[in-house]
């Protein structure tokens, strides 16, 4: 036999595997996984020896054990003497609501500054261009300090108090806002204002799906305005006014009733706000500016009004655009809430990753749960973004 012959044949046994491009390729990321998994359990055998020679907890019992610390603002029942389980979910609503509170106003304030930056009026867009390059410009947590240390905590005493409509009071100890308590009945109140927004979404539905001409279009918007409106009120007043408010009332050196907003908690929610708004302003301008002028002067050709115009041709095209910048700034703002360590808001970085984690020494299970908690809320949150920007996507006929 030739050597030429012996090279030509191929490799006999297991050796074919490493001659054959994809067999190599599958072999070798099977190779590089179980040397990352023997690696990983060897770290964990390790650090789960050191943590027991030490005397640091090793599992998650220590969630049951308990807290003893009190925490100055709680969304469900809590004391000293609750677990740090209940000190976890504590901190995690308070999040939460931070979050929540955050991306609606920051929404809100950031589409209404985008527009103005596209206003013809030149004093208008000029203020509106000062306001997004001196906040986005400026380090966020500068901008928590100035809030929390040069603006809420030099407010007067609660003698001296700002009262501001609708019976609110604000001073150095917080914004005290009127508490609405639910009266026999008020369930019938929830009921119908579910009822009409979803009656009200179904006719915008209909009148969108069936391309109905302006006049029909405007009477289905006015019953879908009516609906909200009167339906709500309507089981109100039938109901006997199920719902009162309880007014803050100046007791002493201090405010009873009500509900009490804490300035750490003001502050954060204000400097988050106003912070991504700036960013969310130039992502709104810069879409809209993205849409050709020639889809404008087509839709005036086809006889469309402005508003027409920018509903039907700009908005959808803009949006198009917005929606993947906007979810990288709704997650921005979930993350920087973790900021609130800074000016001792009891978030959930500040409760469980901080008091727990130096009470119990567990930093191992606590950072851990920390970062699956941030990482599974951007999920949830980019999720949902992904979902509505569906709406706008370009879809192949």
């Amino acid at each position: 036999m030739s050597f030429s012959e012996s090279a030509a044949r191929p490799p006999h046994g297991w050796f074919w595997l490493w001659y054959d491009s994809r067999a190599r390729s599958a072999l070798l990321q099977i190779l590089f996984v179980a040397g990352f998994a023997a690696l990983s359990i060897a770290a964990i055998v390790d650090v789960r020896a050191h943590m027991q020679a030490r005397g640091i907890p090793t599992d998650f019992s220590f969630l049951g054990n308990v807290a003893g610390f009190d925490i100055n603002q709680s969304l469900i029942p809590y004391s000293a003497a609750s677990t740090y389980g209940r000190a976890f979910l504590v901190g995690l609503l308070n999040t939460c609501l931070v979050g929540a509170l955050g991306l609606t106003f920051a929404t809100i304030i950031g589409f209404s500054i985008g527009l103005a930056r596209l206003s013809k009026n030149w004093i208008v867009a000029r203020c509106a261009m000062a306001y997004v390059e001196g906040l986005r410009n400026v380090p966020l947590l500068l901008q928590l300090l100035f809030w929390y240390n040069a603006v809420l905590k030099p407010l007067p005493a609660p003698r001296q108090s700002f009262e501001l409509p609708f019976g609110v009071f604000l001073n150095n100890r917080g914004l005290f806002v009127p508490q609405p308590v639910s009266q026999p009945g008020a369930l019938w109140v929830v009921i119908a204002a579910l009822v009409s927004v979803v009656a009200a979404i179904g006719l915008r539905w209909l009148s969108i799906r069936r391309k109905f001409a302006r006049p029909r279009a405007a009477f289905f918007s006015g019953v879908a305005t009516a609906f909200v409106v009167i339906l709500p009120i309507a089981a109100f007043v039938g109901a006997g006014s199920p719902i009162t408010f309880v007014r803050p009332e100046l007791q002493g050196f201090n405010f009873s009733g009500g509900v009490r907003l804490l300035p750490e908690f003001v502050a954060l929610v204000l400097g988050l706000s106003l912070y991504t708004a700036a960013f969310i302003a130039e992502i709104v301008r810069a879409g809209v500016e993205a849409v050709p002028r020639g889809q404008r002067e087509a839709a005036a050709a086809l006889g469309l009004t402005a508003s027409q115009a920018s509903r039907l041709v700009v908005r959808p095209q803009a949006m198009r655009l917005i929606v993947p910048l906007l979810t990288s700034q709704y997650l921005n703002l979930i993350k920087n809430s973790s900021l609130a360590v800074f000016i001792g808001y009891p978030d959930l970085v500040q409760i469980f990753a901080g008091t727990v984690l130096n009470q119990t020494g567990a930093a191992v299970q606590v950072i851990f749960i920390t970062m699956a908690v941030y990482l599974l809320i951007s999920l949830a949150a980019s999720l949902a973004m992904n979902l509505y920007g569906r709406r706008f996507a370009l879809r192949e006929r």
